[in-house]
């Protein structure tokens, strides 16, 4: 034994290193930084979404006291503490995905992630607003609540919603990776899944939430309510020239106002649900329907099997 490894275990690291450093087996899966910056963090982009928690909902997260006289001073720091954190973050991703700036000067890189994450901080009152909307319908669609408090900081559907309309407003102004990553946060901890571009209108509220997928190029209107389960998905993928699917084309549907839909439906390709519909449970659906509609699963045939009988 030689450095407290057997002779034998040190011809396997040595094959395996030379293996793992062989150029031709991490050509796809290998980054190497632009200007020597790490990838962004996903560590330190949960920790700006729990501070910026703490800000859309004072006195629910984050360890101050919520008290009308200090709460410009805690509300300050904390965004200055984003503003930071989050120009840094997007930066990383400016420069993994961003041609132009990784050709770019780093003044220039680092000027245009401060001014993105100035023109983010602005939209955050719209935030606010648009997740007070969400808690609102949350309460007026659940029978299982009975205040606010309860919906804002217990239900997966907010939690997955804050992450969404914070991401949502990221890629909108064109920050590049940053607001996936914010998104599959929310992923992770609720089991909802929302793709950043998706557009999403006010008083929005997801049931349970477990299990729900919405595409990129979904659209939903105002006062929608779908059940865990329901998947706004694309039914194909149009490909290029060379075989691979054609980026960024409207492929998921168009929910319109007023739509509720049940558990388990899978609603796919760019089709419209028209206003006021209702989608029943464990629906497949590919085709557009009118305003009004209710669509459901066909009768189920009940059959009775006697003394051990069966199919």
């Amino acid at each position: 034994m030689r450095n407290g490894y057997p002779q034998t275990s040190q011809k396997v690291i040595v094959s395996v290193l030379e293996q793992l450093c062989a150029p031709e087996s991490y050509t796809i899966v290998s980054h190497r930084s632009n200007h020597d910056v790490p990838m962004p963090s996903v560590e330190a982009l949960s920790g700006i979404i729990e501070d910026l928690r703490s800000v859309l909902f004072p006195g629910y997260f984050g360890t101050a006291e919520l008290r009308m006289e200090t709460m410009p001073y805690y509300v300050g720091s904390t965004l200055d503490s984003v503003f930071r954190k989050l120009s840094e973050q997007i930066l990383r991703g400016m420069w993994f995905r961003e041609t132009a700036c990784r050709n770019a000067s780093e003044s220039y890189c680092i000027e245009r992630s401060q001014h993105l994450t100035t023109r983010f901080i602005q939209s955050l009152p719209n935030v606010r607003r648009l997740l007070s909307t969400d808690v609102q319908a949350a309460f007026n669609g659940d029978p299982a609540v009975d205040n606010q408090g309860e919906i804002i900081f217990c239900y997966p559907s907010i939690r997955a919603l804050t992450n969404y309309r914070v991401a949502h407003e990221l890629y909108t102004l064109g920050v590049p990776m940053i607001p996936r990553i914010i998104t599959e946060i929310a992923h992770s901890e609720t089991g909802i899944d929302i793709h950043p571009g998706a557009q999403i209108g006010e008083y929005f509220f997801m049931d349970h939430g477990t299990g729900i997928v919405i595409g990129e190029t979904s659209v939903i209107g105002n006062n929608v309510r779908i059940y865990q389960g329901v998947t706004l998905g694309a039914k194909s993928f149009p490909l290029d020239e060379n075989g691979f699917p054609i980026k960024k084309i409207p492929r998921h549907p168009i929910v319109e106002d007023e739509v509720t839909i049940y558990s388990g439906a899978t609603i796919l390709g760019r089709i419209t649900i028209g206003r006021g519909s209702e989608i029943g449970g464990n629906v497949w659906l590919s085709h557009s329907v009118p305003p009004g509609s209710k669509i459901v699963q066909g009768k189920l045939e009940e059959m009775a099997f006697i003394e051990g009988e069966g199919i």
